[in-house]
Protein backbone atom coordinates (compact mmCIF):
# COMPACT_ATOMS: atom_id res chain seq x y z
CA UNK A 1 0.00 0.00 0.00
CA UNK A 2 1.25 3.70 -1.12
CA UNK A 3 1.37 6.28 1.50
CA UNK A 4 0.86 10.09 0.48
CA UNK A 5 2.77 12.71 2.43
CA UNK A 6 0.87 14.90 4.83
CA UNK A 7 0.62 18.41 3.56
CA UNK A 8 -0.34 20.95 6.38
CA UNK A 9 -0.97 24.47 5.88
CA UNK A 10 0.20 27.46 7.85
CA UNK A 11 -2.47 29.14 9.55
CA UNK A 12 -2.85 32.75 8.23
CA UNK A 13 -1.54 35.59 10.64
CA UNK A 14 -4.19 36.54 13.42
CA UNK A 15 -5.52 39.97 12.03
CA UNK A 16 -4.60 42.12 15.46
CA UNK A 17 -5.74 45.47 13.46
CA UNK A 18 -8.73 47.34 15.25
CA UNK A 19 -12.06 46.73 13.31
CA UNK A 20 -13.63 50.20 12.02
CA UNK A 21 -17.85 50.31 11.19
CA UNK A 22 -18.21 53.17 9.23
CA UNK A 23 -21.92 54.76 10.17
CA UNK A 24 -23.09 57.25 7.94
CA UNK A 25 -27.07 58.20 7.07
CA UNK A 26 -28.74 61.56 6.31
CA UNK A 27 -30.92 61.53 9.52
CA UNK A 28 -28.48 62.52 12.58
CA UNK A 29 -31.38 61.22 15.32
CA UNK A 30 -31.88 57.64 13.73
CA UNK A 31 -27.50 57.54 12.89
CA UNK A 32 -27.13 58.21 16.31
CA UNK A 33 -29.64 55.90 17.90
CA UNK A 34 -27.82 53.23 15.94
CA UNK A 35 -24.03 54.21 17.13
CA UNK A 36 -25.59 53.89 20.80
CA UNK A 37 -27.02 50.62 20.47
CA UNK A 38 -23.76 49.44 19.26
CA UNK A 39 -21.95 50.83 22.07
CA UNK A 40 -24.08 49.76 25.15
CA UNK A 41 -22.80 46.06 24.18
CA UNK A 42 -19.42 46.41 24.41
CA UNK A 43 -17.92 48.49 27.08
CA UNK A 44 -14.75 48.57 25.05
CA UNK A 45 -15.83 49.81 22.24
CA UNK A 46 -15.00 53.12 20.75
CA UNK A 47 -17.38 56.47 18.66
CA UNK A 48 -15.73 58.81 16.97
CA UNK A 49 -17.71 61.63 16.00
CA UNK A 50 -17.17 64.72 14.15
CA UNK A 51 -19.69 67.83 14.20
CA UNK A 52 -19.21 69.51 11.06
CA UNK A 53 -21.74 72.57 11.66
CA UNK A 54 -18.87 74.59 12.04
CA UNK A 55 -16.83 73.46 9.31
CA UNK A 56 -17.63 76.64 6.54
CA UNK A 57 -15.67 78.54 9.82
CA UNK A 58 -12.68 76.11 9.80
CA UNK A 59 -13.74 74.58 13.34
CA UNK A 60 -14.80 70.67 13.58
CA UNK A 61 -15.52 69.75 17.34
CA UNK A 62 -14.18 66.29 17.72
CA UNK A 63 -15.75 63.58 20.37
CA UNK A 64 -14.71 60.24 21.43
CA UNK A 65 -16.38 58.26 23.42
CA UNK A 66 -17.27 54.50 24.68
CA UNK A 67 -20.76 53.66 26.08
CA UNK A 68 -20.07 55.61 29.77
CA UNK A 69 -17.36 57.59 29.35
CA UNK A 70 -16.62 60.84 27.00
CA UNK A 71 -12.71 60.72 26.15
CA UNK A 72 -12.36 63.07 24.16
CA UNK A 73 -14.48 66.65 23.35
CA UNK A 74 -12.39 68.90 21.52
CA UNK A 75 -12.64 71.56 18.69
CA UNK A 76 -10.22 71.20 15.89
CA UNK A 77 -9.40 74.07 13.49
CA UNK A 78 -8.75 73.48 10.01
CA UNK A 79 -6.46 75.47 7.89
CA UNK A 80 -9.28 74.92 5.04
CA UNK A 81 -12.56 74.46 6.33
CA UNK A 82 -14.39 71.35 4.35
CA UNK A 83 -15.20 67.53 4.39
CA UNK A 84 -11.36 66.80 2.38
CA UNK A 85 -9.73 68.97 4.62
CA UNK A 86 -11.70 67.82 8.17
CA UNK A 87 -11.06 64.13 6.81
CA UNK A 88 -7.30 64.26 5.72
CA UNK A 89 -6.35 66.50 8.86
CA UNK A 90 -8.30 65.03 11.93
CA UNK A 91 -10.30 61.86 11.03
CA UNK A 92 -7.81 59.84 9.32
CA UNK A 93 -4.91 60.56 12.41
CA UNK A 94 -7.67 60.55 14.93
CA UNK A 95 -8.45 56.97 14.09
CA UNK A 96 -4.62 55.84 13.56
CA UNK A 97 -3.90 56.98 17.22
CA UNK A 98 -6.69 55.64 18.74
CA UNK A 99 -5.36 52.38 17.17
CA UNK A 100 -2.17 52.63 19.00
CA UNK A 101 -3.51 53.96 21.83
CA UNK A 102 -6.51 51.67 22.25
CA UNK A 103 -5.17 48.26 20.61
CA UNK A 104 -7.56 45.94 21.89
CA UNK A 105 -10.72 48.45 20.98
CA UNK A 106 -12.52 48.28 18.06
CA UNK A 107 -14.66 51.97 16.70
CA UNK A 108 -17.31 53.07 14.90
CA UNK A 109 -16.83 55.95 12.98
CA UNK A 110 -19.92 58.12 12.75
CA UNK A 111 -20.36 60.54 9.69
CA UNK A 112 -21.85 63.76 9.96
CA UNK A 113 -25.04 63.69 7.45
CA UNK A 114 -23.25 65.26 4.74
CA UNK A 115 -20.20 63.32 4.19
CA UNK A 116 -20.43 60.60 1.74
CA UNK A 117 -18.78 57.49 2.48
CA UNK A 118 -17.17 56.59 -0.96
CA UNK A 119 -15.35 59.85 -0.19
CA UNK A 120 -14.34 58.02 3.39
CA UNK A 121 -13.21 54.97 1.82
CA UNK A 122 -11.54 57.00 -0.94
CA UNK A 123 -9.39 58.47 1.74
CA UNK A 124 -8.60 55.39 3.88
CA UNK A 125 -7.43 53.58 0.58
CA UNK A 126 -4.77 55.96 -0.41
CA UNK A 127 -4.33 57.69 3.22
CA UNK A 128 -1.09 58.09 5.35
CA UNK A 129 -0.68 59.28 8.61
CA UNK A 130 2.85 59.95 9.69
CA UNK A 131 4.15 57.62 6.88
CA UNK A 132 1.89 54.37 7.62
CA UNK A 133 -0.70 53.76 5.16
CA UNK A 134 -3.82 53.79 7.17
CA UNK A 135 -4.85 50.40 6.22
CA UNK A 136 -1.82 49.27 7.55
CA UNK A 137 -3.28 50.29 11.29
CA UNK A 138 -7.05 49.74 10.47
CA UNK A 139 -9.31 46.70 8.59
CA UNK A 140 -12.20 48.82 7.87
CA UNK A 141 -15.28 46.22 8.46
CA UNK A 142 -17.96 47.17 6.82
CA UNK A 143 -20.34 50.50 5.63
CA UNK A 144 -23.26 51.06 7.08
CA UNK A 145 -25.68 53.31 6.07
CA UNK A 146 -28.73 54.10 8.47
CA UNK A 147 -31.99 55.06 6.84
CA UNK A 148 -34.68 56.99 8.49
CA UNK A 149 -37.76 55.21 6.55
CA UNK A 150 -40.66 58.24 7.14
CA UNK A 151 -38.22 60.91 5.25
CA UNK A 152 -36.86 59.09 2.29
CA UNK A 153 -38.82 59.35 -0.41
CA UNK A 154 -39.11 62.79 0.26
CA UNK A 155 -35.40 63.36 0.48
CA UNK A 156 -35.19 61.24 -2.46
CA UNK A 157 -37.60 63.02 -4.66
CA UNK A 158 -36.73 66.57 -3.95
CA UNK A 159 -35.09 69.12 -5.22
CA UNK A 160 -33.84 70.19 -2.39
CA UNK A 161 -29.64 71.47 -2.37
CA UNK A 162 -27.88 71.21 0.73
CA UNK A 163 -27.63 74.92 0.79
CA UNK A 164 -31.06 75.72 0.76
CA UNK A 165 -31.03 73.37 3.94
CA UNK A 166 -28.16 75.51 5.50
CA UNK A 167 -26.45 71.64 5.46
CA UNK A 168 -23.66 72.81 2.54
CA UNK A 169 -20.08 71.52 3.99
CA UNK A 170 -18.36 74.56 1.86
CA UNK A 171 -19.23 77.81 0.34
CA UNK A 172 -18.41 75.93 -3.03
CA UNK A 173 -20.87 72.95 -2.11
CA UNK A 174 -23.88 72.63 -4.74
CA UNK A 175 -24.78 69.08 -3.78
CA UNK A 176 -28.26 68.01 -3.55
CA UNK A 177 -30.09 66.45 -1.21
CA UNK A 178 -31.39 63.72 -3.56
CA UNK A 179 -27.86 63.27 -4.35
CA UNK A 180 -26.00 62.90 -0.82
CA UNK A 181 -28.83 60.54 0.36
CA UNK A 182 -29.18 58.39 -3.04
CA UNK A 183 -24.83 58.08 -2.51
CA UNK A 184 -24.91 56.88 1.35
CA UNK A 185 -26.97 54.15 0.33
CA UNK A 186 -25.35 53.36 -2.87
CA UNK A 187 -21.85 52.62 -1.15
CA UNK A 188 -23.67 50.74 1.59
CA UNK A 189 -22.60 47.46 2.40
CA UNK A 190 -25.18 47.26 4.99
CA UNK A 191 -28.27 49.28 5.60
CA UNK A 192 -29.99 50.37 8.32
CA UNK A 193 -33.96 50.49 7.88
CA UNK A 194 -35.22 52.93 10.92
CA UNK A 195 -38.88 52.72 11.20
CA UNK A 196 -41.59 51.06 9.21
CA UNK A 197 -40.94 51.62 5.10
CA UNK A 198 -43.92 51.60 2.85
CA UNK A 199 -43.92 49.60 -0.07
CA UNK A 200 -42.68 52.26 -2.12
CA UNK A 201 -40.23 52.89 0.09
CA UNK A 202 -38.28 49.51 0.47
CA UNK A 203 -38.45 48.67 -3.08
CA UNK A 204 -36.62 51.91 -3.81
CA UNK A 205 -34.10 50.95 -1.35
CA UNK A 206 -33.28 47.80 -3.19
CA UNK A 207 -33.47 49.07 -6.35
CA UNK A 208 -30.74 51.55 -5.18
CA UNK A 209 -28.39 49.10 -3.55
CA UNK A 210 -29.18 45.24 -4.23
CA UNK A 211 -26.03 44.54 -3.37
CA UNK A 212 -26.55 45.72 -0.09
CA UNK A 213 -27.85 44.29 3.75
CA UNK A 214 -30.61 45.25 4.81
CA UNK A 215 -31.57 45.44 8.61
CA UNK A 216 -35.10 46.65 9.96
CA UNK A 217 -34.98 48.29 13.55
CA UNK A 218 -36.63 51.25 15.32
CA UNK A 219 -40.13 49.95 14.25
CA UNK A 220 -40.89 48.63 17.75
CA UNK A 221 -41.10 50.25 21.42
CA UNK A 222 -38.02 48.14 21.65
CA UNK A 223 -34.41 47.15 20.25
CA UNK A 224 -32.47 44.19 20.84
CA UNK A 225 -29.04 46.16 20.82
CA UNK A 226 -27.00 42.81 21.13
CA UNK A 227 -28.94 41.43 17.85
CA UNK A 228 -28.43 44.84 16.18
CA UNK A 229 -24.18 44.41 17.12
CA UNK A 230 -24.28 40.81 16.03
CA UNK A 231 -25.31 42.06 12.44
CA UNK A 232 -23.34 45.31 12.03
CA UNK A 233 -20.28 44.50 13.46
CA UNK A 234 -17.19 41.70 12.57
CA UNK A 235 -19.44 41.24 9.44
CA UNK A 236 -16.20 41.77 6.71
CA UNK A 237 -18.78 43.19 4.12
CA UNK A 238 -16.37 45.86 3.27
CA UNK A 239 -14.19 44.99 0.40
CA UNK A 240 -11.72 47.52 -0.34
CA UNK A 241 -11.33 46.82 -3.54
CA UNK A 242 -14.91 47.19 -4.84
CA UNK A 243 -14.96 50.87 -6.94
CA UNK A 244 -16.52 53.71 -6.41
CA UNK A 245 -20.32 53.48 -8.15
CA UNK A 246 -19.12 55.62 -11.24
CA UNK A 247 -16.43 52.99 -11.50
CA UNK A 248 -18.44 50.06 -11.28
CA UNK A 249 -19.48 49.07 -14.94
CA UNK A 250 -15.99 49.41 -15.98
CA UNK A 251 -15.12 46.68 -13.67
CA UNK A 252 -17.90 44.34 -14.59
CA UNK A 253 -19.87 45.11 -11.58
CA UNK A 254 -23.85 45.59 -11.42
CA UNK A 255 -24.76 48.95 -11.18
CA UNK A 256 -28.57 48.41 -10.82
CA UNK A 257 -31.77 45.97 -12.07
CA UNK A 258 -34.40 45.85 -14.25
CA UNK A 259 -37.85 46.27 -13.03
CA UNK A 260 -40.18 46.12 -16.02
CA UNK A 261 -43.06 46.71 -14.10
CA UNK A 262 -42.11 50.43 -13.50
CA UNK A 263 -39.40 50.95 -11.08
CA UNK A 264 -36.16 50.41 -12.29
CA UNK A 265 -34.37 50.32 -15.80
CA UNK A 266 -31.07 49.00 -16.96
CA UNK A 267 -29.92 50.40 -20.25
CA UNK A 268 -27.28 48.46 -22.15
CA UNK A 269 -25.80 49.75 -25.91
CA UNK A 270 -22.36 49.19 -27.68
CA UNK A 271 -22.93 51.81 -30.26
CA UNK A 272 -22.03 55.33 -28.60
CA UNK A 273 -24.67 58.47 -28.73
CA UNK A 274 -25.33 61.21 -30.82
CA UNK A 275 -23.89 64.33 -28.61
CA UNK A 276 -26.81 66.21 -30.07
CA UNK A 277 -29.56 64.26 -29.64
CA UNK A 278 -28.37 62.80 -25.99
CA UNK A 279 -27.73 66.98 -25.14
CA UNK A 280 -31.55 67.69 -26.07
CA UNK A 281 -32.83 64.93 -24.44
CA UNK A 282 -30.90 65.62 -20.92
CA UNK A 283 -34.05 67.72 -19.64
CA UNK A 284 -36.30 64.21 -20.31
CA UNK A 285 -34.24 62.27 -18.68
CA UNK A 286 -33.44 63.67 -15.55
CA UNK A 287 -37.32 64.55 -15.10
CA UNK A 288 -38.21 60.76 -15.83
CA UNK A 289 -36.20 59.26 -12.45
CA UNK A 290 -35.51 59.93 -9.11
CA UNK A 291 -31.53 59.11 -9.93
CA UNK A 292 -29.58 57.43 -12.63
CA UNK A 293 -26.07 56.79 -12.83
CA UNK A 294 -23.60 55.00 -14.82
CA UNK A 295 -21.16 55.00 -17.93
CA UNK A 296 -21.77 55.85 -21.43
CA UNK A 297 -19.62 57.15 -24.86
CA UNK A 298 -20.22 60.14 -27.54
CA UNK A 299 -19.17 59.08 -30.98
CA UNK A 300 -17.64 62.49 -31.29
CA UNK A 301 -15.57 61.61 -27.90
CA UNK A 302 -14.12 57.89 -28.72
CA UNK A 303 -11.15 58.33 -26.00
CA UNK A 304 -12.98 58.81 -23.57
CA UNK A 305 -15.25 57.11 -21.03
CA UNK A 306 -18.47 59.94 -19.54
CA UNK A 307 -19.45 59.01 -16.05
CA UNK A 308 -23.63 60.14 -15.30
CA UNK A 309 -25.02 60.95 -11.77
CA UNK A 310 -28.50 62.37 -11.79
CA UNK A 311 -30.74 63.24 -8.95
CA UNK A 312 -32.85 65.91 -7.41
CA UNK A 313 -33.65 66.99 -10.87
CA UNK A 314 -30.03 67.49 -11.67
CA UNK A 315 -27.20 65.94 -13.68
CA UNK A 316 -23.49 65.38 -13.36
CA UNK A 317 -21.80 63.96 -16.57
CA UNK A 318 -17.36 63.64 -15.73
CA UNK A 319 -14.65 61.71 -17.48
CA UNK A 320 -13.92 58.54 -16.28
CA UNK A 321 -10.97 58.73 -18.33
CA UNK A 322 -9.38 57.07 -21.28
CA UNK A 323 -11.28 53.63 -22.92
CA UNK A 324 -8.74 50.81 -22.84
CA UNK A 325 -8.94 50.59 -26.61
CA UNK A 326 -8.04 54.23 -26.72
CA UNK A 327 -4.51 53.51 -25.59
CA UNK A 328 -1.89 51.51 -26.35
CA UNK A 329 -1.55 48.28 -24.58
CA UNK A 330 1.09 48.73 -23.06
CA UNK A 331 -0.44 51.56 -20.67
CA UNK A 332 -2.69 48.70 -19.74
CA UNK A 333 -1.06 47.87 -16.63
CA UNK A 334 -2.39 51.02 -14.69
CA UNK A 335 -5.91 49.34 -14.97
CA UNK A 336 -7.31 46.98 -12.05
CA UNK A 337 -7.21 43.33 -12.98
CA UNK A 338 -11.20 43.16 -12.90
CA UNK A 339 -11.19 45.82 -15.80
CA UNK A 340 -8.90 44.03 -17.34
CA UNK A 341 -11.33 40.86 -17.40
CA UNK A 342 -14.41 42.66 -17.74
CA UNK A 343 -12.98 44.27 -20.93
CA UNK A 344 -11.56 40.84 -22.69
CA UNK A 345 -14.77 39.09 -21.67
CA UNK A 346 -17.00 41.94 -23.29
CA UNK A 347 -14.21 42.90 -25.94
CA UNK A 348 -16.25 44.12 -29.23
CA UNK A 349 -13.96 43.54 -32.66
CA UNK A 350 -15.34 47.01 -33.51
CA UNK A 351 -16.01 49.04 -30.54
CA UNK A 352 -13.00 47.28 -28.14
CA UNK A 353 -14.57 48.30 -24.01
CA UNK A 354 -16.42 50.84 -25.43
CA UNK A 355 -19.64 50.52 -23.97
CA UNK A 356 -23.17 52.10 -22.52
CA UNK A 357 -24.36 51.02 -19.35
CA UNK A 358 -26.96 53.25 -17.53
CA UNK A 359 -29.50 52.42 -14.38
CA UNK A 360 -32.81 54.56 -13.99
CA UNK A 361 -34.47 53.97 -10.52
CA UNK A 362 -38.12 55.97 -9.74
CA UNK A 363 -41.14 54.86 -8.67
CA UNK A 364 -43.61 55.23 -11.71
CA UNK A 365 -41.00 55.22 -14.69
CA UNK A 366 -41.96 53.58 -18.23
CA UNK A 367 -39.42 51.38 -19.24
CA UNK A 368 -40.02 50.83 -22.91
CA UNK A 369 -40.83 54.59 -23.35
CA UNK A 370 -37.51 55.38 -21.46
CA UNK A 371 -35.53 52.68 -23.11
CA UNK A 372 -37.04 53.56 -26.25
CA UNK A 373 -35.79 57.90 -25.98
CA UNK A 374 -32.64 56.42 -25.31
CA UNK A 375 -32.51 54.38 -27.97
CA UNK A 376 -33.15 57.50 -29.81
CA UNK A 377 -30.42 59.08 -28.77
CA UNK A 378 -27.97 56.56 -29.87
CA UNK A 379 -25.93 56.74 -33.32
CA UNK A 380 -28.09 55.03 -36.26
CA UNK A 381 -26.84 52.91 -38.82
CA UNK A 382 -26.65 55.07 -41.47
CA UNK A 383 -24.56 57.61 -39.23
CA UNK A 384 -22.58 55.24 -38.52
CA UNK A 385 -21.60 53.32 -41.62
CA UNK A 386 -18.27 53.62 -42.89
CA UNK A 387 -15.19 54.75 -40.88
CA UNK A 388 -15.56 55.98 -37.44
CA UNK A 389 -14.05 59.38 -38.90
CA UNK A 390 -16.74 59.95 -40.52
CA UNK A 391 -18.30 61.42 -37.62
CA UNK A 392 -15.82 63.62 -36.30
CA UNK A 393 -17.75 66.46 -38.38
CA UNK A 394 -20.61 66.04 -35.94
CA UNK A 395 -21.84 69.29 -33.85
CA UNK A 396 -21.00 68.32 -30.27
CA UNK A 397 -22.55 70.91 -27.55
CA UNK A 398 -20.32 68.83 -25.11
CA UNK A 399 -16.89 69.83 -26.52
CA UNK A 400 -14.58 71.05 -23.88
CA UNK A 401 -16.60 68.92 -20.99
CA UNK A 402 -14.67 65.84 -20.79
CA UNK A 403 -11.20 65.90 -20.92
CA UNK A 404 -8.82 62.46 -21.50
CA UNK A 405 -6.24 63.33 -19.47
CA UNK A 406 -7.24 65.13 -15.92
CA UNK A 407 -4.87 67.52 -15.88
CA UNK A 408 -6.31 69.56 -18.46
CA UNK A 409 -8.99 71.83 -17.02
Amino acid sequence: MSTRPITSVAPAPADHRPRVTVLAGFSPPATEAVARSLLVTDPRLLLVRHDLTRVRDGFVRRVVRTAGTIIEDETVRLVHGCVACTLRDDVLPTLVRLSRERPGSDLVLALSNVVEPEAVAAACAHGAVDGVAVTDALRFDSYVTVVEARGLLDDLAGTDDLRDRDLHAAEQDGRSVAAVVARQIEYADTIVVWGRPDDQAEALLHRLAPWATQVRVGDTTTIDCTALAARLRGTGRHDPRTPGMLGRALEGLPIGVHDPDGGAVLFRARRPFHPGRLHAALPELTGAALRGRGQLWLASQPEVAIGWESAGGGIALGALGPWLDALPVARWGAASDLRLLAADLDWDPYYGDRRTVLAFIGLDLAPDALTERLTDCLVTDAEIAGHPAALAGISDPFTGFFPVDPEED
